[in-house]
């Protein structure tokens, strides 16, 4: 991969592995670092990796890669220093007056309980549900993504499904 290919796979793909940075991080700062990380690991691996099958996939993977490793590390800080991070901005969106109706505030709680829901569950489950049904990946993309079996992302598309189902319906 060479500068000119990463430039057509950013303008390819760089909404969606923006959005998907906003979501596995609820925090505009956050998503904003991993997103630019990524696609400078992914600049600094051209030589090593040959693209050809599935760039969205091998962007995806790096993201995730880069995320995982900011929270071992991010864990590892607070263990030891013993101070927590604060969010400092969550990513919300405020529709005008105009846009507001009933069944338009309706859907926008029950997203909004959804994405909440979503952000608590713990990252094994939360990045495969957010694979599957945000970046709309097949299976096998997300298996070769995470480096697991097939079986293991589809028990934990289901799993996560489960407790997602348990905690709406406490709330409902």
């Amino acid at each position: 991969m060479n500068q000119g290919e990463l430039e057509i796979y950013i303008q390819q793909y760089g909404k969606d592995l923006y959005s998907f940075c906003c979501s596995i991080t609820y925090n505009m700062q956050e998503a904003d670092d991993l997103y630019q990380d990524t696609l400078v690991k992914a600049y600094e691996m051209q030589d090593d990796v040959v693209i050809e099958r599935n760039p969205k996939s091998f962007l995806m993977s790096v993201a995730i890669n880069l995320y995982r490793n900011y929270k071992r590390k991010l864990s590892i800080r607070q263990r030891i220093i013993g101070i927590g991070i604060e969010l400092e901005e969550e990513i919300t969106e405020v529709p005008s007056m105009e846009q507001l109706t009933e069944e338009k505030v309706v859907a926008k709680e029950v997203c909004q309980m959804v994405r909440q829901a979503v952000e608590k569950l713990p990252d094994k489950y939360k990045i495969p549900i957010l694979l599957f049904y945000m970046e709309d990946l097949a299976i096998a993309d997300i298996s070769e993504i995470l480096k697991l079996p097939e079986g293991t992302i589809k028990s934990r598309i289901h799993r996560a499904k489960k407790i997602l189902k348990q905690k709406l319906e406490n709330i409902v």
